[in-house]
């Protein structure tokens, strides 16, 4: 397998678009991890232009591409995940979410059955994902504190 040969970056990269997560402040960590790693799929999944190149160590292995912008991840209160699903459909962007009855499901059918059945000002958020432009997606989380 051919090496890549990695460029050095002499400056900073300023995306236009932004990727950011909010899980639910009381959530415990190996729930948070999840409920990231389920966020995320779902923006990449809508975005593959998002998606990097594939990664590549010194001796030749290759690895699988992951995406090529930052994932910022806050966290907040019930109430400003509310606040910020609401603010996301307002400015339309797109968004993942989970909510606390995906933790008892299994298998990606009953996740959507479990959404499906929760009107959308009734679902127990635990955490969303939103991408769009930078200033559209601050606005979404504004409130929000950097995760620790």
């Amino acid at each position: 397998m051919e090496k890549l040969l990695a460029e050095p970056y002499d400056r900073p990269i300023r995306f236009d678009t932004k990727v950011a997560v909010l899980l639910g402040e009381d959530l415990a960590g190996w729930q948070r991890l999840n409920v990231t790693g389920f966020l995320i799929s779902g923006i990449t999944a809508s975005f593959p232009q998002l998606i990097g190149e594939p990664y590549q160590d010194a001796d030749g292995v290759g690895y699988l591409a992951m995406l090529g912008q930052p994932v910022l991840v806050f966290e907040g209160s019930a109430q400003l995940i509310k606040q910020a699903h609401e603010r996301a459909l307002r400015r339309d962007l797109a968004m993942s979410i989970f909510t606390s009855d995906l933790f008892a499901t299994g298998n990606d059918l009953d996740n959507r059955a479990a959404v499906a059945k929760i009107s959308t000002g009734d679902l127990d958020l635990v955490g969303i994902a939103v991408h769009g432009p930078r200033n559209a997606v601050d606005r979404v989380v504004k409130g929000a504190r950097m995760h620790p």
